[in-house]
């Protein structure tokens, strides 16, 4: 089969390898789209990924078209989304319910091979099944939106919250949407692309700027989230959040990213600083959420490319053009 490989660091490349065997609980699934996010990135960077090469794509839905020996839950044909994430279930932070934070950590995609390909193989228990109304074309945003879900889980908000958020790429803007339907009485978002800005304002966003100091808020905001993982904005952001309120680092940052906190502030003014780590127990209820239209996906996907244009298509998100890139192989 044709699948996107990553070489080794800096190279990607459109090539064939084996098609894929189901063990006992697992499907194989032929991939209708698979999205690209930040994570692709820093596997391309040589983070992340234990070792290469590898398939990439953990944001991907499709077709089930082979069945493991022991899976009775699912039939050919079936449309699915796919939960990238492989636990151990035995490490102690499984056995807490922390599964994200298992020691074993793994994910389709990012430490075995993933949707980025003609067909992937998931654990049966990992697939989500489509409602009819619901394009399987559409759902590799389910993934994204149940990081989103995930991160809204630790923030707990409280209702009439003024928010901030720091990016308008595609994780900003989820987040934009669920903080509109958790009670928030304000959303703001800053974002140094204007074509991104734009995005956010016709999601209905309260105000849009290329800076937080152009908006006028010296209280501080009550929920500051950064979905840029950008060392200048996380820096700014912690020095935004009001008293008693919270930031959020959701957004990936490269391992060498720092940025400094005043701990008599946060002491003195009893901020929170907390983070959010990929998918826990959030995927179904984004699958839930995404069938009821809490996304547009012709807003949220701005380009669909072939599977041959992967290392393009890597190019061109790595270079902040567009919202959500899907490939469809």
């Amino acid at each position: 089969m044709r699948a996107a490989l990553i070489e080794a660091p800096g190279k990607v490349t459109l090539t064939t390898v084996p098609d894929p065997t189901p063990g006992p609980r697992e499907v194989v699934v032929d991939v209708a789209a698979c999205g690209l996010c930040g994570t692709d990135l820093h596997i391309l960077q040589g983070e992340f990924a234990p070792t290469l090469p590898i398939v990439p794509g953990h944001e991907f839905a499709g077709e089930v078209v082979g069945l493991g020996s022991e899976v009775s839950e699912l039939a050919l044909g079936d449309r699915v989304a796919v939960d990238p994430s492989l636990y151990c279930y035995e490490c102690r932070y499984c056995r807490s319910g922390h599964n994200n934070l298992c020691d074993r950590w793994a994910a389709i995609g990012v430490t075995v091979s993933g949707g980025a390909a003609e067909y992937a193989v998931a654990p049966v228990a990992n697939c989500v099944r489509l409602p009819d109304h619901v394009s399987v074309a559409d759902a590799a945003l389910i993934e994204p939106l149940s990081c989103a879900v995930r991160g809204y889980d630790v923030l707990g908000s409280r209702l009439a919250a003024q928010v901030l958020i720091y990016g308008s790429g595609t994780m900003g803007l989820m987040m934009l949407e669920l903080a509109k339907r958790t009670g928030a009485a304000a959303v703001d978002v800053v974002d140094v692309n204007p074509e991104r800005l734009a995005t956010a304002r016709q999601l209905g966003c309260s105000r849009a700027a290329a800076g937080a100091e152009e908006l006028d808020r010296p209280q501080g905001w009550d929920v500051v989230i950064d979905a840029t993982g950008n060392a200048a904005a996380i820096q700014d952001g912690i020095g935004r959040v009001a008293k008693a309120g919270t930031f959020l680092q959701f957004g990936v940052s490269d391992y060498a990213t720092t940025a400094t906190i005043e701990p008599y502030k946060i002491y003195n003014q009893e901020i929170t600083i907390t983070g959010s780590m990929a998918v826990l127990h959030s995927y179904e209820r984004a699958a839930e959420l995404f069938a009821t239209g809490v996304l547009d996906p012709e807003v949220f996907i701005s380009h669909r490319l072939p599977l041959e244009r992967y290392p393009q298509a890597m190019e061109q998100f790595r270079s902040g053009q567009g919202r959500k890139i899907v490939v469809e192989p």
